[in-house]
């Protein structure tokens, strides 16, 4: 059995100074020495002093999730799961619970959510969680999502999310 050549036409083949990489090579020089001239000669700063300096959040920005109550100050949330089953991350996690006798006066329905979590890490901040509520209960609003180290500390719980009479939050961190 004969080997078959095959012959690459000329327009594909690779000259020699292609294999060296030369034009990406010089391509990727030419953005630093942009970004250098930038910052160095014309001054223009690239970076903001972040806690310093904050930059303009977009309109579209929505927040951290909040759970409101009522004019009584009790929480509207009734468990109903809308939220959990609409969240296309999958990042709500309800457990609700029966209100007791004692509890009446805290909550305005028969049900209650007893663990209320989202997960951060998951969470798209889409709102469509603030859509579905049918109470009213969750919304989208306040400051930005801080970084953090602990994997913990960005899974929001109940207490974290309940707003007070005055507006601020009752577990909010400093």
């Amino acid at each position: 059995m004969a080997t078959k050549i095959v012959q690459v036409h000329q327009k594909y083949a690779w000259k020699w100074w292609q294999k060296f990489y030369f034009m990406s090579i010089t391509a990727g020089l030419l953005v630093t020495l942009k970004h250098f001239l930038k910052s160095a000669i014309l001054r223009r700063q690239v970076t903001v002093r972040y806690p310093e300096e904050k930059r303009p959040l977009s309109s579209r920005f929505r927040g951290l999730h909040r759970l409101k109550k009522d004019e009584e100050g009790r929480l509207r949330c009734t468990a109903c799961y809308c939220c959990q089953w609409v969240c296309p991350a999958d990042a709500i996690h309800i457990e609700a619970a029966a209100v007791t006798a004692e509890e009446q006066h805290l909550y305005r329905e028969d049900k209650y959510p007893k663990v209320f979590q989202v997960d951060l890490l998951r969470c798209i901040f889409c709102g469509l969680c603030e859509e579905a509520c049918p109470k009213g209960a969750i919304y989208l609003d306040g400051g930005i999502p801080m970084p953090d180290d602990s994997r913990d500390r960005l899974i929001l719980n109940k207490e974290d999310m309940i707003e007070s009479v005055g507006g601020k939050l009752i577990g909010e961190r400093v």
